[in-house]
C-alpha cells in the first residue's frame, strides 16, 4: 500500500540532516538472541499470525526484525523535525551546585510538542497503522505522556484513538486527559465499566487505584473486537525500543560534537523500558561493536522494583491474561503498586530486550525512593531551570548519588531527561510542603 493511497503525502518540508534516517536494532548486536515472545494459547513461539489481531504487519515485522538498521519513513521524519534533534545539554550550574568534579550532560526530550520522548513511537506507530487501513487506536497509559503523544500522532495521521488512563493518575493529573481531548482522543479512567475486562477487575478490587496491566487489559479487549481496531503500545516491546533509538543515536554524535571521546556512566528511568532503551541502546551497540565502555544504570522506583526485585522469567504483560508471553523481569502480571506520583514508572515488568541486557550484565539497575527522586529533581529544577517528569527524576537521583560519592573527575556522566513536569506539578507538593 502506498503513502498516496492512504492520504498519508508527505509535505515536503525540510528536514534537518541531524534528524536520523534510520532506527538502530540491539538485536544485531546481541551476544545472545532475546527469548522470544511465546503464544499465551500454546506456550509457542510466536508467530506474525498471532499479533495480526493487534498489529501492522510494518510494526510486527519491525519487532522480529534482526536487522541493524532500519529505515525511517519521510513522513515520519517530517514529524520529528518539529522537535528533533533534541539538545544535549552540559549540566554546569548543577556540577557547581553539588560539587562534582564529573561532567554531566543531560538528553532533554521535553521539547517534543506533548513534552516527553514518547511521540519518538506514536508517531510512527500512527503512520503504519494509517497505511494499512486502520481507522483508530486504542492504549492504556500511567502519567499520560503516552496517551497524550499518541493522541497527538493520531491527530496528525487522521486516526481517532481511545485512552485507558491507570485511575490514581487520571485523578492526580487532569491536565494529561484534558491534553488527551484537545488533539481529539477520549480517554477514561481504568479500570472502567466499558470492558468485561474493567468491570470484572473493578468487582473483584472496588478500591483498586489502578495499574497499567489492568489499563493493558482494557485496551487490548477493545482494539480485538474491531478489525478497524488496532492497539498501540507506547514501552516494553521491541519495535517501540526501536523507535526510541533516535534519542541513544544523537547524544552518539552529540557528544562527539561536544569534543568527548565517550560518555563513562548513562543514567535513565526505567518503568517499561522505552526511555532507559532509547538512550542507551545505540550506546551500549557502540560497545558490542568497538569496544568502547560505556556503563549504563537502569532507575526504577523503589515502589515498583520490578529489575531489582522481580524474577526473570515468562510473564503475561496483562492482568487478564490477553497479552503475549513475555521473558522480562516481573513481579507479577497482577501486582498493583501503590500510587507513586512516577505513574509512567507503574509497570509490573521490563522491556524484553532490556531484561536481556541486564540480564546478561550489560546494563545494571538501582531502585531509588520517591522522596528521594522529587529532591533531587528540585535540585536539579533550581540549578538548570527544567522542572523535571516525575519519572526524570529517578535518573537524575541515580546520577546525582553517583556523581557526589563516586565519580571521578572528568568523567562524563549523562542523564536522559525524558520529559517535563508542567503537568506534574501537585506530584512536587509533598517536598515542599
Amino acid at each position: 500500500m502506498t503513502e498516496s493511497t492512504t492520504g498519508i503525502v508527505p509535505i515536503d518540508i525540510e528536514v534537518s540532516s541531524q534528524v536520523a534516517t534510520h532506527w538502530y536494532n540491539l538485536n544485531a548486536d546481541f551476544p545472545e538472541p532475546t527469548p522470544p515472545a511465546l503464544n499465551p494459547a500454546t506456550d509457542e513461539p510466536l508467530i506474525p499470525e498471532d499479533l495480526a489481531a493487534l498489529f501492522p504487519m510494518s510494526l510486527i515485522t519491525q519487532e522480529i526484525s534482526t536487522e541493524r538498521f532500519i529505515e525511517i519513513p519521510q513522513a515520519v521524519r517530517e514529524v520529528y523535525s518539529l522537535w528533533r534533534p533534541s539538545p544535549l545539554h552540559r549540566a554546569k550550574r548543577l556540577e557547581r551546585a553539588i560539587g562534582t568534579k564529573a561532567k554531566i550532560y543531560y538528553k532533554y526530550e521535553g521539547v517534543s510538542p506533548t513534552g516527553s520522548h514518547k511521540p519518538n513511537s506514536a508517531v510512527p506507530q500512527a503512520y503504519f497503522n494509517k497505511l494499512e487501513g486502520i481507522e483508530r487506536l486504542t492504549t492504556e497509559t500511567g502519567a499520560g505522556q503516552w496517551g497524550a503523544s499518541l493522541a497527538f500522532a493520531c491527530a496528525l495521521f487522521g486516526l481517532e484513538s481511545e485512552t485507558w488512563q491507570v485511575r490514581s493518575s487520571y485523578e492526580q493529573k487532569p491536565y494529561r486527559h484534558m491534553q488527551m481531548e484537545v488533539y481529539g482522543s477520549s480517554c477514561h479512567a481504568s479500570p472502567s465499566e466499558l470492558t468485561e475486562a474493567g468491570r470484572r477487575m473493578r468487582a473483584e478490587f472496588p478500591d483498586t487505584t489502578g495499574s497499567l496491566g489492568m489499563a493493558i487489559s482494557e485496551a487490548v479487549e477493545v482494539a480485538m473486537r474491531d478489525p478497524k481496531t488496532n492497539y498501540a503500545l507506547g514501552s516494553v516491546l521491541n519495535h517501540v525500543m526501536l523507535h526510541q533509538s533516535v534519542i541513544g543515536q544523537e547524544v552518539l554524535a552529540q557528544l562527539t560534537q561536544a569534543g568527548e571521546e565517550q560518555a563513562d556512566v548513562v543514567f535513565g528511568c526505567a518503568g517499561g523500558g522505552s526511555n532507559a532503551a532509547g538512550l542507551m541502546f545505540p550506546l551500549l551497540g557502540q560497545n558490542l561493536r568497538e569496544g568502547t565502555t560505556t556503563r549504563f544504570v537502569a532507575c526504577e522506583p523503589a515502589a515498583c522494583p520490578s529489575i531489582t526485585k522481580g524474577e526473570y522469567r515468562y510473564d503475561f504483560g496483562d492482568v487478564a491474561g490477553l497479552t503475549p508471553k513475555l521473558k522480562m523481569y516481573t513481579l507479577g502480571a497482577d501486582f498493583v503498586p501503590p500510587a507513586i506520583h512516577a505513574s509512567g514508572l507503574r509497570y509490573h515488568g521490563m522491556s524484553p530486550m532490556l531484561s536481556h541486557a541486564v540480564h546478561m550484565g550489560l546494563i545494571g539497575a538501582t531502585a531509588i525512593e520517591q522522596k528521594d527522586c522529587f529532591r533531587a529533581g528540585i535540585t536539579f529544577a533550581r540549578a538548570e531551570g527544567i522542572i523535571p517528569a516525575p519519572e526524570s527524576t529517578h535518573a537524575i537521583a541515580g546520577a546525582l548519588r553517583y556523581a557526589t560519592t563516586d565519580a571521578r573527575g572528568g568523567e562524563v556522566i549523562v542523564i536522559g531527561l525524558s520529559g517535563n513536569g508542567v503537568l506534574d506539578l501537585t506530584a512536587y507538593s509533598g517536598v515542599l510542603g
